[in-house]
């Protein structure tokens, strides 16, 4: 099975989701956010404080890029989109699936944004992100699943229906 990739903005549950997806569909599951900590030696908002939205955007791309194999759900950082080489891979190697919310929602969800390791530049509004970044999840996604409504569960079995649909019909040009 190729890998499924779950892009979205921050919020929208592509980790907690990722877990149950992979539970479901016997997949290895991984987290890019917690492999960038992981391989920094730092936490998400202390690279963003030190560093800069910019040379996260670079850190996330590589080891988004360096994540290979097969039969595993990765769960992206909201910012991997800004990262072409690696949304490119991930076009290639995998099925990448957008869960789709609306901005409220987000904002509910989220709550403190300072606190959550958000990439964005200094005045920026989770509104700005939001805005820039829907047409690039749309741009990158093979399939766009609207999660609004759904539990956790609910969402992780529309995915693999969805997935499984594709890979019986053997949509294997999913360009």
């Amino acid at each position: 099975m190729k890998n499924i990739v779950l892009i979205g903005m921050p919020g929208c549950g592509k980790s907690t989701v990722g877990v149950i997806l992979a539970k479901i569909m016997g997949c290895h599951f991984i987290d890019a956010d917690l492999l960038i900590q992981e391989q920094e030696g730092r936490l998400l908002s202390q690279i963003l404080a030190t560093d800069g939205p910019d040379a996260f955007n670079q850190i996330e791309n590589k080891v988004n890029l360096a994540i290979g194999g097969c039969n595993t759900v990765i769960a992206t950082g909201g910012s991997v989109v800004y990262g072409n080489e690696a949304m490119e891979h991930y076009r290639k190697t995998a099925i990448v699936v957008y869960l789709r919310l609306p901005l409220d929602e987000i904002e509910r969800r989220l709550g403190d944004i300072a606190e959550r390791g958000i990439s964005m530049k200094e005045g920026q509004t989770l509104q700005n992100i939001y805005e820039e970044r829907i047409p690039l999840y749309e741009k990158y996604a093979h399939l766009m699943i609207d999660t609004m409504g759904l539990d956790i569960k609910d969402a992780a079995q529309k995915i693999r229906e969805t997935v499984e649909f594709l890979e019986r019909n053997d949509v294997s040009q999913l360009q």
